[in-house]
């Protein structure tokens, strides 16, 4: 009798607590959509995608499985896609248009900190509306991007999901330009600099560590070298010791090709690489981000950037090679992550990048690609986040048309986004 009375309070406590589990559940949303592209390589049609709370629990074509109590959302005049991971932004910053300050200016001036997030909000909702739920944000000043990350992750401002460089490791004449100022961080000019720098950053809640390894930025296209291999060899060792990884800018090749030997995760930018370098970066598995857009966002804007048509000339000729390097490297099978360098009113054209990719011979699907599964496994969210599917952030776009046909419906077509289970823009009304 005693031994049945213990089974029968085990059962019955087991019981409670199963009920307090069901009761905690949260509420189910059910998305229904005519098509469904998963990420992972399987299309659906009739799709639906049950979302409990932030995730994913269910991805199928069975009306059946929708949950008792669900709100159901039809979406069946729209294909879904996963979230879109733009691996290179730069959101903080802001182009005050009623301003005549340039808006290169603009970042050096007095502006505070405060005032830089609050006005960045806009740069994150344009960079939602473009079905972009996750960002890397690869450099910012007085740990802007630290405060954005946070605040949009509390849910006090709307925005991408971000993962943050702080200012990033560069050295006194990286960036050089007339006016410019340096920022109260990140600045690296020895080895022992450089250690420092990323501790600092490390302390201050980065995710991933971005090192300026050339010269070359907006108008400026030179490529020169500025970290020896020693350096950046020491920065990707530590970056990696911390858990963290290591984004490499480089204009030109011979950074490029001391980034990827010294065990960087990614090359951004990466013009002129040679072959060997090429090579080398597919043995490692090397992300290349030639992030070719932002240029010719460049070459639209340079009149509003006060620069001359023979700054406009340089930067035609720097997508032209920028174009061809990302030809020959898709073509020998480096691992592409799209990358928009997006940053002024750019927000919001992140996904332009990936007309570029299938310029130089990808598909549609092959690019979409790279702004999702391959965008996670360079983020090391492959199994949370680009998919479709039971268990993954609940990060879900609906386009208008089929975006395995046409990369501009990826790019031009997003009428309805959810981010971690939120609806975050709804133009289906």
């Amino acid at each position: 009798m005693r031994r049945l009375y213990v089974w029968l309070c085990l059962a019955v406590f087991l019981f409670f607590c199963a009920a307090r589990g069901r009761a905690a559940e949260p509420p189910a949303k059910a998305l229904r959509f005519g098509r469904l592209v998963d990420g992972k390589g399987r299309v659906l049609t009739d799709a639906i995608v049950v979302v409990r709370g932030d995730r994913i629990s269910d991805v199928t074509t069975d009306a059946s499985k929708i949950p008792a109590g669900a709100e159901v959302i039809d979406l069946r005049h729209y294909t879904a896609i996963p979230g879109l991971i733009d691996v290179h932004t730069h959101i903080t910053y802001y182009w005050d248009q009623t301003s005549n300050v340039h808006p290169f200016d603009q970042q050096s001036g007095p502006r505070l900190p405060a005032v830089t997030v609050f006005l960045a909000q806009e740069n994150a909702r344009r960079t939602l509306e473009a079905g972009v739920t996750t960002v890397r944000d690869l450099a910012a000043n007085d740990w802007d991007d630290i405060a954005m990350r946070d605040l949009i992750n509390r849910g006090a401002m709307m925005g991408p999901r971000m993962f943050v460089a702080g200012y990033g490791i560069y050295v006194a004449d990286a960036p050089s330009r007339p006016g410019y100022t340096t920022p109260s961080g990140g600045r690296a000019d020895n080895l022992g600099e450089v250690m420092r720098v990323i501790r600092e950053e490390v302390a201050a809640g980065v995710d991933v560590i971005k090192m300026f390894g050339s010269t070359g930025t907006d108008k400026d296209v030179t490529g020169y070298q500025t970290y020896t291999f020693e350096e950046m060899k020491a920065a990707a060792d530590l970056a990696h010791k911390y858990g963290k990884r290591l984004a490499v800018h480089s204009y030109g090749p011979d950074g490029a090709k001391d980034a990827v030997r010294a065990g960087a995760d990614s090359v951004e930018h990466a013009t002129d690489m040679d072959d060997e370098t090429i090579a080398e970066m597919v043995r490692r598995g090397t992300f290349y981000v030639p992030t070719i857009d932002h240029n010719r966002y460049y070459v639209d804007n340079y009149v509003a950037f006060g620069w001359t048509p023979a700054i406009a000339d340089g930067l035609n000729d720097y997508i032209r090679r920028n174009f061809e390097t990302a030809r020959r490297a898709y073509k020998a099978g480096v691992k592409f992550a799209m990358g928009s360098d997006a940053l002024f009113t750019m927000c919001g054209q992140n996904a332009r990048e990936l007309g570029w990719f299938v310029k130089l011979g990808m598909t549609p699907e092959q690019a979409l690609r790279t702004a999702t599964m391959n965008a996670a496994a360079l983020l090391g969210k492959e199994k949370e986040l680009g998919a479709l599917a039971p268990g993954y952030f609940a990060d879900v776009v609906a386009v208008e048309g089929d975006p395995l046909a046409d990369v501009n419906v990826t790019i031009s077509n997003v009428r309805w986004v959810m981010k971690g289970g939120e609806i975050v823009v709804d133009k289906t009304k």
